[in-house]
């Protein structure tokens, strides 16, 4: 397993309180603001033993790679020589086994977790498609309409989808309860 790495930036309150709107943050757990790198990586150290575990009963093996960026914990799993990750690695899959992953490191250390977890770069093929959907959708906007909707997403993906619309020039906003939250894009002023 690797040494965590901590990369230094502000983390989103636009995306902390979708999860606290959204119902996922834990009562009584520590805010965002409280939380410490080291909190954080050993977020991101029960999170690896988790994984590590997992990979072993489904005998795949993987390199761990642990880091603290923006309020945080990233834990990424790449393939090593002769692994097959693709069995794990499609998005919803990733998305499964990232619940799980939060569900394990909050009963361990007792606070809600907003870890990601990446397995074999689903996430850097999942931020492409994404910035596929708002170059498109900016195309619209540049094409005569008002605005352009974006399906439903996570908030981590709304995040994501806001700070590519801004690099664009364009202003972005999250609509919608629950499951149904959704980015709406305008143009910039």
């Amino acid at each position: 397993m690797t040494e965590p790495t901590t990369e230094t930036s502000t983390d989103s309150a636009t995306d902390a309180a979708d999860d606290i709107s959204t119902g996922t943050a834990a009562s009584g757990s520590r805010s965002d603001a409280e939380r410490t790198v080291s909190q954080l990586e050993e977020e991101g150290d029960v999170a690896a033993d988790y994984i590590e575990e997992l990979l072993d009963i489904a005998d795949l093996d993987g390199d761990i790679d642990i880091t603290v960026s923006s309020g945080r914990a990233y834990v990424s799993v790449q393939a090593t020589s002769g692994s097959n990750l693709a069995l794990l690695s499609k998005p919803d899959t990733v998305a499964a086994l990232q619940e799980l992953t939060r569900i394990a490191v909050q009963v361990k250390t007792g606070a809600f977790s907003r870890l990601i977890l990446d397995v074999g770069g689903s996430r850097d093929t999942r931020s492409a498609e994404l910035a596929q959907l708002v170059d498109r959708a900016v195309e619209r906007i540049a094409a005569g309409a008002p605005s352009a909707s974006l399906p439903p997403m996570s908030s981590y993906e709304r995040k994501l989808v806001h700070d590519l619309v801004s690099e664009r020039g364009h202003r972005s906003e999250s609509e919608g309860e629950g499951a149904d939250r959704h980015t709406v894009i305008t143009a910039g002023s």
